[in-house]
């Protein structure tokens, strides 16, 4: 078929304006879902945000600058948010270089101060998981009795399967009676296999023959279900090591992250929790459920800086998408909006 010029500047014509349309599609539906997180996420850390802002907004109100008495006073603000002593410190003292090095004192100046400086905290560490280069990404999760680390694996089946990837759960939570049930119980509420022994079979063993059947069936993803152990006793956290090792001889790498899930509400005792399990086991990543239930979010950033292992998700809320990847922009601006 043959053309004239002015035909194919139309045809080119509208194959440019077409593409247009699509990328602002795809750029329009990318502001929505982000838009979205942050909602979730605004609505997430409502206590947090409400306690912090009143009084926050209410030492900018009765102060002209940034002054000794506005940094004691932003002092209790953060150990009141459970930031932590460590963190408390370590943010005031960036406060301090930043107005000092800018000369801008203004007390309205603060809130800016105070979000580039907990972003520089929670962005010193990355949070995107990087996937191996062969089949299955395995993932052990670990944490304490009633954190909320079943559910959590369940949700995260849930998220990982609407991305199309194919999830094997493992129940190596083997002596909790009930819990291999309950594992079973998300498994087929959200749609994916599960792989069980008989109650008190070695958990290591239940790993190890999920990777191998999950290699073999050419899955994406096993996701391994831990002993809910107290985090003070050596003989069990000797298991979970076990767990560890039988694992990477089922596939030489594995697991690819250690996740430990820990209860926001909690406060300092979740961050005692994950300096003991990352000390035991090397984590490569948190997950904080719950967080909607607290007013002492800034937990959030004192376990990031303290232990320095990246938040991979947050739980805020009870719906099956209520447990969202973790972003620190949008966390600080959920929490100073």
């Amino acid at each position: 078929m043959n053309l004239s010029t002015e035909q194919w500047i139309y045809i080119a014509a509208g194959i440019g304006v077409l593409l247009i349309v699509l990328f602002l599609l795809v750029f329009l539906r990318q502001k929505r879902q982000k838009k979205a997180l942050s909602g979730t996420l605004t609505l997430g850390l409502e206590k947090t945000h409400d306690h912090f802002q009143v009084r926050l907004s209410e030492l900018i109100r009765l102060s002209h600058n940034i002054d000794e008495k506005v940094y004691s006073q932003l002092e209790e603000l953060l150990l009141g948010a459970d930031v932590g002593v460590k963190t408390t410190q370590k943010l005031l003292r960036y406060l301090r270089e930043d107005v000092t090095a800018s000369g801008r004192k203004d007390i309205h100046l603060l809130k800016m101060y105070l979000r580039t400086e907990i972003l520089k905290i929670l962005n010193a560490h990355p949070t995107e998981s990087l996937l191996p280069p062969k089949k299955p990404h395995v993932m052990m999760m670990v944490g304490v009795n009633g954190v909320g680390k079943t559910t959590s694996i369940g949700k995260l089946a849930s998220l990982f399967k609407k991305n199309g990837e194919q999830v094997l759960l493992a129940a190596a939570d083997t002596f909790r009676a009930g819990a291999v049930d309950q594992l079973k119980a998300w498994a087929g509420r959200v749609g994916v296999n599960t792989l069980a022994q008989k109650e008190g079979a070695d958990p290591a063993a239940v790993g190890y023959d999920a990777v191998k059947a999950a290699s073999a069936r050419g899955m994406d993803r096993v996701i391994i279900d831990t002993a809910g152990r107290l985090h003070t006793k050596v003989n069990l956290m000797e298991e979970l090591k076990k767990v560890r090792r039988v694992l990477d001889k089922a596939m030489a790498g594995a697991p690819h992250e250690v996740i430990l899930v820990v209860d926001a509400t909690q406060g300092q005792n979740a961050l005692n929790q994950a300096r003991e399990f990352h000390q035991a086991l090397g984590l490569t990543g948190l997950i904080l459920t719950k967080l909607d239930g607290t007013a002492k979010g800034g937990i959030v950033v004192g376990i990031l800086d303290e232990i320095g292992v990246p938040i991979r998700y947050v739980g805020v809320g009870e719906r099956l998408e209520d447990l969202k990847p973790f972003f620190a922009t949008e966390f600080v601006d959920a929490l100073l909006a």
